[in-house]
């Protein structure tokens, strides 16, 4: 699902990347998020290690940025949400500020940042879909309805499941990751750790990630 990206944008260096880190500094918590976002119509969940956070019913670590993702075709409907802030998409080491329709089209993701301060406070992923029907960027064979990925906390926010978040995160499997991994797991169900164990196998044969959970499904069996 991969798309040839639009030329322009800003291109980063390693050290401009690694000073966007500063302007996450602000960046909101999925409370604020869940204020801007509250009646809206379109589904949408907060992703990665805040889903995860969520998930566990308390912040176990710091967080660096806050994600949420959207069925791409309501991005308009979301970004009607946040009106006097900006949105900056952000793909393979570049960045296109004020991101015109065709750059939208291209990449996934997109940054809310503040005009006043340059502090970017929310990364929103467009994520493929067909109706209500969830697309996973990382292969499209696997469709759920949005209806049974996208679990809430006691007060209402929405986040992805947890089997769906490691399996995003199994990719590149930083230090982070495998911390996120070894302290989620332990709460999951079962059933939980068999999809994704089955979902690990399609996508990532072979991942680490799968003997673990090959014991622990043993563990509880035992």
């Amino acid at each position: 699902m991969s798309r040839q990206l639009p030329s322009g944008g800003i291109e980063l260096s390693p050290d401009e990347i690694e000073a966007l880190h500063a302007r996450w500094s602000s960046c909101w918590t999925p409370t604020k998020v869940a204020q801007q976002l509250a009646g809206i119509g379109t589904p949408w969940y907060v992703a990665a290690g805040w889903a995860l956070d969520l998930f566990r019913g308390r912040q176990t670590r710091a967080h660096g940025d806050i994600e949420i993702a959207i069925p791409a075709a309501s991005f308009a409907e979301v970004r009607y949400r946040f009106p006097g802030y900006v949105f900056d998409a952000a793909g393979n080491g570049r960045i296109w500020e004020n991101a015109t329709p065709e750059v939208l089209a291209a990449v996934h993701q997109t940054w809310l940042r503040d005009p006043g301060t340059g502090n970017y406070l929310l990364d929103v992923f467009r994520e493929p879909h067909d109706g209500d029907t969830w697309i996973c960027r990382r292969d499209e064979r696997i469709r759920l309805p949005y209806s049974g990925i996208i679990h809430h906390t006691q007060d209402g926010i929405p986040y992805l499941a947890p089997e769906l978040v490691l399996l995003f995160k199994a990719k590149h499997a930083r230090r982070k990751d495998q911390t996120d991994f070894d302290a989620t797991v332990p709460h999951m169900t079962p059933a939980q750790r068999e999809i994704l164990a089955e979902l690990l196998a399609r996508v990532h044969p072979g991942h680490p990630w799968l003997t673990d959970l090959q014991s622990s499904l043993q563990s509880v069996s035992d």
